[in-house]
Order: C-alpha cells, then sequence, then structure tokens
C-alpha cells in the first residue's frame, strides 16, 4: 500500500480535473497552521458535508503561538529561493490576529505582514504589508488578496480563514471517501456563493480531502480565476504538539496539465503555544514598522 496518494494518483482516481477543471478551487484554510480537534471515527452517513465543515471550522488551532518557517520557491527549472520569517498568532474573542517578519534573505529581511481575521459577517478581514525599502505600511485591497504573497504559490487571502456561510459545501458525487497518507478522509466540494469571494480569493470551487479521524484538511485541489491552471495543497506532515493538530510540512504547486510551473514547500519548526509574551499589543501597523 502506497503512503499516500500523489497528484497523479488523485488525478486519476477521482477523475477531478477532467470533470471540474477550469472550475476547481480549494479555500486555503491558514495558511500557518492546520490544527483541528481529535474526534472519534465517524462516516459520510452520519454527517453531512456542510456539518463536516462546521468540525473543521470550531477546531482548536491554538492561541498564543510562536513559530519560526521557511518557505522554500522552487521554479519550473528546479532553481530554489529559501526565506525564513517568524509568525506569531492570537485569538481575540472569535477573531484571529496575526503577524509575520522576515528574517532572510538580506532582499526581504524586516518585511511585515499582518492579519486582522474577523468572523462578523459585515467587515472584511484587513491586511498589511511594511515594505522596509519604503519604509511604509501598505493596506491590501480586496482586489489583491487573489494575487501571489511573496513570490510563493500561496495567495494573500490564504492567510485568512474561510466564513463558512459564504460557501456551499457537497460531498463528491462519484466518490465520497478516498485514502489519502493512509488515513480515511472525504471528499468534499466546496463552492463560492458570490462572485465577490471568487474575485477575493482568486478561485472558483475547491476539493477538500478531510480526514476522518481528526477533520484535518490534508489535501485540496484548486483552479484559478484567470488561468487554465490547477493548485495543489498537501499536508506531507502532520504531527500533534501539546495537544493540537500542527501541519509542519505544507506543499503547494501550480500545475498546467501535467507540468508543474511553480511549487512552494512551506516547513514549519519549533511551534510554541500559549506564550505569554504574545499578547494583542504586538498585532499593530505600528509594531510593523519596528520590526522584532
Amino acid at each position: 500500500m502506497k503512503l499516500f496518494m500523489t497528484e497523479t494518483d488523485c488525478q486519476g482516481q477521482l477523475g477531478l480535473v477532467a470533470r471540474f477543471h477550469p472550475f476547481l478551487k480549494v479555500q486555503f484554510l491558514l495558511i500557518i497552521l492546520l490544527c483541528f480537534f481529535p474526534v472519534t471515527f465517524a462516516n459520510s452517513e452520519e454527517y453531512t458535508a456542510q456539518e463536516i465543515m462546521e468540525l473543521v471550522d470550531r477546531r482548536d488551532d491554538g492561541d498564543k503561538s510562536i513559530a519560526d518557517l521557511q518557505m522554500l520557491l522552487i521554479d519550473r527549472n528546479g532553481t530554489q529561493r529559501s526565506r525564513t520569517f517568524r509568525s506569531f498568532g492570537i485569538d481575540k474573542g472569535e477573531d484571529r490576529l496575526g503577524l509575520m517578519f522576515f528574517l532572510s534573505p538580506g532582499d526581504v529581511k524586516g518585511t511585515g505582514f499582518l492579519t486582522y481575521d474577523y468572523e462578523t459577517e459585515d467587515k472584511s478581514d484587513d491586511q498589511w504589508l511594511y515594505l522596509p525599502a519604503l519604509k511604509k505600511v501598505k493596506l491590501i485591497a480586496s482586489d489583491d488578496k487573489s494575487s501571489s504573497f511573496m513570490g510563493s504559490d500561496f495567495n494573500y487571502s490564504d492567510f485568512t480563514k474561510k466564513r463558512l456561510r459564504e460557501y456551499t459545501y457537497k460531498f463528491y458525487a462519484k466518490q465520497r471517501e478516498v485514502i489519502v497518507y493512509d488515513q480515511k478522509c472525504w471528499v468534499i466540494v466546496s463552492t463560492p456563493k458570490t462572485q465577490r469571494v471568487i474575485k477575493e480569493t482568486g478561485y472558483t470551487q475547491s476539493i477538500l480531502f478531510v480526514r476522518q479521524d481528526n477533520y484535518v484538511v490534508v489535501r485540496a485541489i484548486y483552479s484559478l480565476k484567470d488561468e487554465k491552471a490547477l493548485k495543489y495543497f498537501d499536508v506531507k506532515k502532520l504531527e500533534q504538539i501539546d495537544g493540537i493538530w500542527t501541519a509542519l510540512e505544507i506543499h503547494m504547486s501550480k500545475k498546467k496539465g501535467k507540468k508543474t510551473v511553480h511549487k512552494t514547500i512551506l516547513t514549519l519548526t519549533d511551534i510554541k503555544y500559549n506564550q505569554d509574551s504574545v499578547n494583542e499589543e504586538l498585532f499593530t501597523t505600528r509594531q510593523l514598522e519596528k520590526g522584532m
């Protein structure tokens, strides 16, 4: 038995590319952490797709977190570039605040990224980027959230939590369950309800692979709004840290046909939760300018 399905296996087993392209889309649940409560096994006859996604949404993703990350960028020729950064996260009621500072290489060192991820329905998420060369904090406009984040295969919207009420969910009609990384997973199709969401995320429709034992989204396939290309999200390494399911290695790749156009590997190390040094005063545009 294979330990995991490759991207080619995934395409062949479900016939997803032929059936959905160019309307495949992933919602990237993020981006830095994919963490959920451990739960007892349940099958697709007991839950609707909507109910499963509600359980995913209510996951414990940890609070007052600090982590170091490496972002490896790989182009179509195999050329690699590495970037490292430190991330901070905190819960503020039902909202989530996130902060990143790039540490290397020199051309991006000092760059900061701040996110206010709001749960309230009538308020759009806020994101700011600080560029040290310009010594200026830039508010990311809604129209720009679908663009590439720091040259990677992730976009800005991937770093915000998707609101369930903005999507419809159903099981994939041909095959509700598959094996991914030796674990049973449900296959759920996610579709945005409005063009606004499509425009902001850059995605049209997604197929999510949700592990049945812990409700972790371990794989997703999505298409880009303005391109005949697919993106693949894959959690290669997943462990429990302080009781929190944490994605320690994530691959995001962009493909046209069978050819990989670009790939990003995100590796998480030295993750710590419940850190008293992480408080709300840290998550400000002023801190972006000050740096770490």
